[in-house]
């Protein structure tokens, strides 16, 4: 399910220049948006059911917190990011353009807007996208809120639709780098770990 969501999220977060008819996932102002998992690969998300994830407008930042697990933040401006593991005390940083050579669209995707609807209460534009055997949709708002992503690639299929927006002031200090936590190296081949919920953990 990582690689069919992340494949979806990238698609439509990619450089501007491979679509010019396309949404924009960086919203205008701050929010947090909790998600709950959804598609054929729900099952197997274990503690993970849901997820939220909060944005820093104003940075370009993002901060998504995993269910028993711990969170990940993603500098979008300065191509960036970091994966903390909070009960083993760990921090990675994540390869953010190696995500984005292997998950992320080429110049050949193709886009387009197929209808709206509303999720959450919210009204969002329905966007289709196609690239390399990977296909999706996303509901997203005129202010740039994702409030639905389905994907699918070799033959897995996954999404996370909103469940709760928040529109509000988002404090800077939980998107910045914790510190006294331990440097974690990442894998071989670059590729982002899976991070593994701890025996017990209790999900929202």
């Amino acid at each position: 399910m990582r690689r069919t969501l992340l494949a979806a999220l990238l698609a439509f977060t990619a450089s501007p220049a491979l679509a010019q008819d396309r949404p924009t996932l960086y919203p205008t102002r701050d929010v947090a948006v909790t998600y709950r998992i959804t598609g054929s690969q729900a099952r197997q998300a274990g503690p993970m059911q849901s997820l939220t994830i909060a944005w820093l407008a104003a940075a370009q930042t993002m901060r998504m917190d995993m269910a028993g697990m711990g969170y990940m933040i993603a500098d979008h401006r300065n191509q960036r990011g970091f994966m903390v593991v909070e009960q083993a005390r760990m921090i990675m940083d994540v390869p953010m353009q190696q995500a984005l050579q292997q998950y992320g669209p080429t110049e050949s995707a193709t886009y387009r807007r197929t209808g709206t609807d509303t999720v959450a209460g919210l009204s969002c534009t329905v966007w289709s996208f196609e690239d390399r055997g990977n296909n999706g949709t996303a509901c997203v708002t005129n202010e740039g809120v994702m409030l639905r992503a389905q994907g699918g690639a070799q033959g897995q299929s996954g999404g996370m639709e909103a469940t709760q927006v928040a529109f509000g002031a988002q404090d800077p200090a939980r998107f910045a780098r914790p510190q006294g936590y331990q440097s974690m190296q990442v894998p071989g081949g670059g590729q982002m770990p899976v991070v593994r919920p701890p025996a017990g953990a209790v999900t929202k």
